[in-house]
């Protein structure tokens, strides 16, 4: 008799840009599967920008590859003003409405105060990720459930709106909750509002922004869901992250304060999440089976795979400053992003094609390389 494979949960963390790498490692892993093959994640979790993926592969999940194919398209072909305005008066326009709100105490109902206008990608969302056709993708059975991560500046919590195939009841944590919700555009454009830089959306008498703030348990949606197996594709690396140099320090720019921030918010819930679970996979191993099931612990080991860049994205963004138009350049330049310690910022938003692509090429040489790793995981023949 064949053994059952295992339910595989699909993890996409959230970080601008970087979520370029992500489909590199997916255009991997569509490699390794079989001609035709649909999505071989019955449950997926997305997070910021690594929503906006994960909302895609739902969407076209009966054929992975075409599924990838068109998250190839958009992310080897990006430019910034598909993101946000980078025109002269639309730049103008966000700077005078900051300034004026933060020096005239313009932060009051209806001024919405963001550094850079983002109704560009609303649109081109709307064009290739139609949110209303993840139903169509449940009632196939291509996709069990999706969930969506987004942080309520109302309450202060993480909510997990999930859309799914089978009952899954809601559930509550400290500071995080579990919401079923059908998925749309402001799922999405509320996951992926990074702090000051993107405005907040408002979601069922809420306001929401970047799902990777206050995210202190990013695994758990999908054990929720009832994974066997995770499959984590990060955006960031602490262990190949520039460091600062031994030289005199200076007073930190505003760009490498926003820089800290970001990757604090992106990268270090994620880190000790893995370590939690490892830590609880080890404790269950050396428990007998018979114990466990005699106490009744609903607790159980799960194999987590991660993949991580190999190589330092803020490095590689330094590379393409060029590439962004010369109004963002002047704007990030005011800020000191051009410093020796503040470029980690630009590595968020240099949606410009030459970096996403060399990001899609490193995340696909990083899969490639674990090759073997991925075929036993993803259990293929």
């Amino acid at each position: 008799m064949k053994k059952n494979k295992a339910k595989i949960g699909l993890i996409l963390s959230g970080g601008g840009a970087r979520a370029a790498y992500q489909v590199g490692v997916l255009k991997a892993i569509s490699e390794l599967l079989p001609r035709g093959a649909p999505n071989p994640f019955p449950l997926i979790c997305g997070t910021s920008a690594g929503a906006i993926n994960s909302a895609a592969l739902a969407i076209y999940g009966a054929r992975f590859s075409e599924a990838v194919g068109r998250l190839l398209r958009i992310w080897r072909n990006f430019h910034v003003h598909q993101v946000f305005r980078s025109d002269f008066t639309g730049i103008v326009k966000s700077g005078a409405h900051w300034m004026s709100a933060f020096f005239l105490g313009g932060l009051g109902t209806g001024n919405h105060v963001s550094l850079l206008d983002r109704k560009p990608l609303g649109a081109l969302l709307k064009k290739y990720v139609p949110c209303e056709r993840i139903a169509q993708s449940l009632d196939a059975g291509v996709l069990e459930s999706l969930a969506i991560t987004a942080s309520s500046y109302g309450s202060g919590k993480s909510v997990i709106f999930y859309q799914t195939a089978k009952e899954i009841k809601p559930w509550y944590r400290a500071r995080r909750y579990g919401k079923e919700e059908v998925i749309t555009l402001q799922h999405l454009m509320a996951s992926s509002a990074i702090p000051f830089m993107f405005s907040a959306i408002k979601i069922d008498n809420e306001y929401f922004g970047d799902g990777s703030m206050r995210q202190t348990a990013p695994v758990s949606p999908v054990l929720h869901m009832g994974a066997d197996k995770v499959l984590v594709i990060g955006v960031t690396n602490s262990d190949i992250e520039t460091k600062p140099g031994i030289d005199e320090p200076e007073y930190p720019s505003l760009a490498q304060i926003a820089g800290h921030i970001l990757n604090s918010i992106f990268l270090d819930s994620l880190e000790a999440d893995l370590e939690r679970l490892q830590r609880i996979n080890k404790t269950l191993g050396q428990i007998p089976s018979h114990q466990l099931e005699e106490h009744g612990t609903k607790l159980r080991p799960i194999d987590v795979l991660v993949v991580e860049p190999t190589e330092d994205l803020q490095l590689i963004s330094s590379k393409y400053i060029k590439s962004l138009p010369w109004t963002i350049r002047l704007l990030l330049r005011g800020i000191g992003a051009f410093n020796k310690n503040g470029s980690s910022l630009i590595s968020y938003l240099m949606f410009e094609k030459p970096y996403c692509r060399e990001l899609i090429s490193l995340g696909y040489a990083d899969a490639m390389q674990r090759k073997n790793e991925f075929i036993e995981f993803l259990e293929l023949e």
